[in-house]
């Protein structure tokens, strides 16, 4: 069973999302590598716009994550799980035009993106490296 766990990647797509990718890039860094409840936290007290779109993602990868829990009978914890896969994607442009002078006209482009977020279950190596990291940390 712990094969399937490794192999398990719990996914939720937001696509055509209407902000540009390089925003939304500058918030996905904040959280990738983090495990479910940290990223949640950090996404919650940001103040910028693409945090708000990245929460409801996340969240919605974590239901996701629930319910095949659930369904399959994995022996696993939402809280567990980190952000392994956390991408933004540019998405198609709208093209609208701006009037500029002497009957010239300008280009506007309206972005937009996909984020995709993957969780998967922490490594064991890496749940045993916390563990002795904090009792070295306890003894110092």
């Amino acid at each position: 069973m712990e094969a399937t766990e490794k192999a398990t990647v719990f996914r939720a797509i937001h696509r055509y999302a209407r902000m540009s990718p390089y925003k939304v890039r500058l918030d996905i860094d904040l959280v990738r590598g983090q495990d479910v409840v940290k990223a949640l936290e950090t996404l919650e007290f940001s103040r910028r716009r693409g945090a708000k779109l990245i929460h409801k993602v996340l969240r919605s990868a974590a239901a996701n994550a629930q319910q095949r829990i659930d369904d399959d009978g994995l022996e696993l914890d939402v809280e567990t799980l980190i952000v392994s896969d956390a991408r933004v994607d540019e998405g198609p442009k709208q093209k609208r035009w701006r009037p500029r002078a002497r009957g010239a006209a300008y280009p506007i482009y309206r972005r937009t993106c996909h984020i995709a977020i993957g969780l998967t279950p922490k490594p064991a190596e890496e749940e045993a490296k916390d563990g002795s990291s904090r009792k070295k940390g306890k003894k110092g």
